[in-house]
């Protein structure tokens, strides 16, 4: 992959080897995606303030089953709302020391509308809308330095699920501050993306049922198809 930065001299890494990656490198996201190109056997590692974290194996209970869990629930929401896109596990070139690799993410396509742009070489850039992430192994960064960091490059929504302690933090960036979402009768609904009602409970306990039941009441509200109308006299205008 070619850097698209300037050059700059290296700062010290952990291994000490100027084409490995290690999780604790200082980089810039240039020398982070070089090296990164050069470890195609590699599953994840993510830049997030300048330094390169690798999180641990995924564990059933703990991230794999919840991350399907808010996979099919943002996937059901995209697929009734035209003018959007959802990703999972895809690398976001977020800005010059950032470049996270979301668990899910939500936004609105540059066509109707939204922030983003996809790269010539096929990466999104910018703040998508929404991101979510299942923070087990990965708390100590989703919810500190990688919380900052998408505040700072104001990502409008950000979700937590922590398996562990078995709750679901839903942040909305208010000014230039991340302030929880309130639940209106036990449902947390997104003021992003109006219709996307997430049942904590249900999530949690693994209930897909329920949890996609909650979310068709949302699609099936004034405010989800007044949302679709925008979304599509938006693309109308462009």
């Amino acid at each position: 992959m070619s850097s698209f930065l300037g050059s700059k001299q290296p700062l010290p890494t952990a291994s000490g080897n100027e084409w490995s990656l290690e999780a604790g490198d200082h980089l810039t996201r240039a020398e982070f995606e070089q090296r990164y190109a050069r470890q195609p056997d590699l599953k994840k590692a993510e830049l997030i303030e300048g330094i390169v974290y690798m999180p641990s194996p995924v564990r059933l209970q703990q991230h794999g089953a919840p991350h399907l869990q808010l996979a099919l629930w943002i996937g059901t929401y995209q697929a009734a709302t035209p003018g959007t896109a959802a990703a999972d596990n895809t690398t976001i070139r977020l800005d010059t020391d950032n470049e996270p690799q979301p668990d899910v993410l939500l936004c609105v396509l540059p066509t109707h509308g939204g922030r983003v742009r996809i790269s010539d070489d096929d990466y999104l850039e910018g703040a998508p809308e929404w991101i979510g992430e299942v923070a087990s192994s990965t708390a100590s960064y989703d919810l500190h330095s990688k919380w900052n960091a998408y505040r700072r490059n104001r990502v409008r929504e950000y979700l937590v699920v922590l398996p562990r302690q078995g709750e679901v933090r839903w942040f909305e960036l208010r000014a230039d501050r991340y302030q929880l979402l309130d639940p209106q009768e036990g449902i947390l609904r997104s003021r992003q993306f109006p219709g996307l009602w997430l049942n904590a409970p249900a999530l949690l306990a693994g209930d897909a049922a329920a949890l996609l039941a909650t979310l068709r009441t949302g699609l099936d509200s004034p405010e989800h198809d007044a949302f679709v109308r925008r979304l599509q006299d938006a693309s109308k205008q462009r």
